[in-house]
């Protein structure tokens, strides 16, 4: 309330432009996260990651959190890219969920929407295998509409089908400045992927938002899309790193599960 003078505005500024982080930046010490060397001021409305570090442990594929304060599921997330699936195997394994690629929008200008082609067997055969199965869509928009158009051609494919999981609103920046995603505005962003998973909330599913570290801190404004959980993708590191709170984590690109041929994208599933 007080009034501030010339030499004391000096000090600030002179203190604020020779200010060094320590070697270990503590954002709720310094105020901003360190991504990509730069720093990103801290969303101080925006929870913090709750989980400790050190109670992740890696055996083989299977990531487990032993912490009595949250029960964990096991699960994968599959598209075309896997080809046939043997759903009793995965179930077998010890996968608990799974998360299937409905579509995506394509690359290109003209931004086609597609059905992933195997979007239907995928989802029956870990719906007869017992498993709590989602569905994401892959999506390139760059406005409100087409995110709304994403929503509603989502909600087109799943009508007459029973899902337990989320709805996952998977914005990615695909390639650098030939991508059709390439310099969407924050603001942008943030309205596509909250009138998205509007829509699949008002249609009676649980929305969900796909992050990378990149997408987080860089592309998002984490504070105008609290309302919806985060899946966060970080792989090659033996504990999540995201400074925000998520719901699951996407800890491998290059899992073994039995059943499944190649590769297989991981997740751990936080349920307090």
């Amino acid at each position: 309330d007080n009034s501030i003078n010339r030499a004391e505005v000096c000090a600030i500024v002179s203190r604020i432009l020779n200010w060094t982080p320590t070697e270990k930046n503590d954002p709720a010490q310094s105020g901003y996260v360190l991504y990509g060397n730069k720093y990103y001021p801290v969303h101080r409305d925006v929870d913090v990651c709750p989980y400790n570090s050190n109670l992740f442990v890696l055996d083989g594929s299977t990531m487990y959190y032993n912490d009595p304060a949250y029960t964990t599921a096991l699960g994968i997330d599959v598209s075309s890219h896997q080809g046939e699936i043997d759903w009793e195997k995965v179930a077998s394994s010890g996968v608990e969920f799974a998360i299937i690629r409905l579509g995506y929008r394509g690359y290109g200008s003209e931004g086609t929407l597609n059905l992933d082609p195997y979007f239907e067997q995928n989802l029956e055969g870990a719906k007869a295998a017992g498993l709590k199965v989602g569905v994401y869509f892959f999506s390139q928009a760059i406005s409100v509409a087409e995110a709304e158009e994403e929503a509603y051609f989502v909600l087109d494919k799943l009508r007459g089908h029973n899902i337990t999981g989320p709805v996952v609103f998977d914005w990615e920046v695909i390639g650098k400045s030939e991508a059709r995603t390439y310099g969407i505005e924050t603001g942008v962003l943030c309205a596509a992927a909250n009138a998205f998973c509007e829509i699949i909330e008002d249609a009676g599913y649980d929305a969900m938002i796909y992050i990378t570290d990149y997408a987080g801190y860089v592309k998002y404004d984490l504070s105008k899309v609290m309302d919806y959980p985060l899946w966060y993708a970080r792989y090659d590191v033996s504990a999540p790193t995201f400074y925000y709170d998520f719901a699951m984590w996407q800890y491998s690109s290059k899992g073994s599960v039995d059943g499944i041929k190649g590769n297989v994208d991981m997740d751990i599933w936080f349920i307090k």
